[in-house]
């Protein structure tokens, strides 16, 4: 990379916690929100299992034109597939099939089962409260920097290779489909390197990093992780800033930082 080129600028978003329009990505580990009116028939499908637009309509009192609507929104959105059943009765997933009309069931998704309640904020706070309990530096650090890999691990085939500014943006896609208000800008060190500033507003982990900002560490080394390149926590909400900075040499070479650095404090 030219280290003279100046790489286009991407405005930040502003510092509150609105979500800016998200696109899907592929295998997202984010939990799917769904209408009010939607959720009613999404844990009739969790709970039935395959099922027509008939037996919908008559468990959730409403019309079957009203059912279908809200079945090509949840398809649109991946939550649920349809399915044609060559024998069958009008009504459910045992449905007559009408001649040259074929019957449909409907049936959750994998994104579908991920609409459950679930209580893995707590079980993180948890799991991380026992990682505190280590008290070897050496076993602690180590395991800050397994978290940091398997987290950058979750999302590795969402952050495509090429150029360091093209895995940003990726990487910032990432963030903004967690929800995380977030942007990159370039600068231009006294020196002529240059600097790409990834900045979040919102914290992903409040909980765990008001108990310990080892977490902090982490997220730095899932950066590293999915940007191949040094990443380097410039400033963190804890220490009073408004925002949580990341700082990645742009024309840096690429690789982590070494042993010491990496499962330091942020």
């Amino acid at each position: 990379m030219n280290p003279d080129a100046r790489p286009p600028m991407n405005p930040p978003f502003p510092a509150d916690n609105r979500a800016p329009s998200q696109a899907p990505l592929a295998q997202s580990t984010k939990r799917p929100e769904l209408r009010a009116s939607d959720s009613v028939l999404v844990e009739l499908l969790r709970k039935n299992g395959k099922t027509g637009v008939g037996e919908l309509a008559s468990s959730l009192r409403v019309t079957a034109t009203a059912v279908r609507q809200r079945l090509e929104r949840l398809m649109r959105e991946g939550i649920v597939a349809r399915e044609v059943v060559v024998n069958s009765v009008d009504g459910g997933a045992s449905v007559a099939r009408r001649r040259g009309r074929p019957a449909h069931v409907y049936a959750l998704t994998e994104k579908g089962e991920r609409t459950g309640g679930d209580n893995f904020r707590d079980l993180a706070v948890v799991l991380w409260s026992e990682i505190r309990r280590v008290e070897s530096p050496e076993v602690r650090r180590g395991l800050l920097s397994r978290v940091g890999t398997a987290m950058a691990g979750l999302y590795g085939d969402q952050v495509a290779d090429g150029t360091l500014n093209e895995r940003l943006d990726q990487v910032v896609g990432l963030f903004r489909e967690r929800q995380i208000t977030c942007g990159v800008e370039y600068s231009t060190e006294p020196d002529g390197s240059q600097l790409a500033i990834l900045t979040s507003h919102v914290c992903p982990y409040p909980e765990i990093a008001a108990l310990d900002r080892g977490i902090c560490a982490s997220e730095r080394l899932m950066l590293q992780d999915l940007l191949g390149a040094r990443v380097s926590l410039a400033s963190c909400r804890l220490d009073g800033f408004d925002c949580c900075r990341f700082a990645i040499p742009v024309n840096a070479e690429a690789g982590r930082a070494e042993d010491g650095e990496a499962a330091g404090e942020p």
